[in-house]
């Protein structure tokens, strides 16, 4: 599927960076912008559906992360960087140009554009968000003739207090026909957080998994709401085996994200590269 107001847009940016805009492309078609002089690109970690016997993890979404450019592919992720010098209008301002870039670097790439889109939501942002952000991003993709059915807004780890707030930002883009995930910090707060809040997806941290019977109940009671559970962070064998046990008690298929399998990259070709390499060597450890 191709795009033509975003292929006519991409025509127009400049091979190298300029004064009259942020935005530019390299010699391999990547957009990267500008912002307090530091160079950005996007760096896309796939979201999979574990296949219980074993083979390839089918590619079901991809989270954008914003990175400093390098031409290693290296760099550092920009709002650890800027976080301490931004204030509030300009983190809004970056969030923006985050979405422009992560939106253009996707659906410049054929191979990316049926599956999930996931953005984040910068914590600095939900009480800076006024009534019109969801809008003014839906502007933008309309401008450039892109689809937002399949990119997911992700808000991020929120404490007990902020449950208003994340409700009234996360009304907010769905008012404007974005889907919505929430973060938890672990099963039970996953669970918690189905109380609180009307969302599409709830991405669970799994570094470790301390309390299975939450995490199976979880399984169930998103099943029964067409919710779905993105189990993030698996970086170890043991962890990826307890959640393909999981899976096969409540007899679903397991959604999952991390380093075990990906290291964020740039396009597509990449993630297929990176899934072979990650999967070949956590075998062997």
């Amino acid at each position: 599927m191709t795009f033509p107001a975003l292929q006519e847009y991409l025509s127009h940016l400049h091979a190298t960076p300029q004064a009259d805009t942020s935005l530019w492309l390299d010699e391999n078609g990547q957009a990267h912008g500008r912002y307090f002089n530091s160079t950005l690109t996007s760096a896309f970690q796939p979201i999979r559906a574990l296949d219980l016997a074993g083979a390839s993890n089918q590619i079901v979404g991809v989270q954008g992360f914003m990175r400093s450019y390098t031409k290693s592919g290296s760099g550092l992720s920009i709002w650890k960087l800027l976080d301490t010098v931004a204030t509030d209008d300009q983190s809004i301002e970056l969030d923006r140009l985050c979405r422009l870039l992560h939106a253009v670097n996707f659906y410049r790439q054929p191979e990316l554009v049926d599956i999930d889109l996931y953005l984040s939501v910068h914590a600095r942002l939900l009480a800076a968000v006024d009534s019109n952000h969801g809008m003014s991003f839906r502007r933008v993709l309309d401008v450039l003739g892109l689809p937002h059915r399949k990119i997911v807004l992700q808000m991020p780890l929120i404490q007990a207090d902020q449950a208003s707030l994340l409700n009234y930002v996360a009304d907010n883009y769905s008012r404007n026909g974005f889907r919505l995930a929430v973060n938890a910090a672990n099963a039970q707060h996953g669970l918690e957080l189905l109380q609180q809040v009307q969302a599409d997806v709830i991405k669970v941290d799994v570094r470790e998994i301390t309390d299975e019977d939450a995490a199976l109940k979880l399984l169930q009671v998103t099943a029964d709401r067409n919710v779905r559970v993105v189990f993030k962070r698996v970086e170890t064998i043991a962890v990826r085996d307890k959640l393909i046990r999981l899976g096969a008690q409540a007899q679903q298929t397991i959604t999952a994200q991390g380093y075990l399998w990906d290291q964020p990259k740039a396009s597509f070709a990449q993630l297929n590269d990176a899934e072979h390499a990650a999967i070949t060597a956590a075998d062997i450890a």
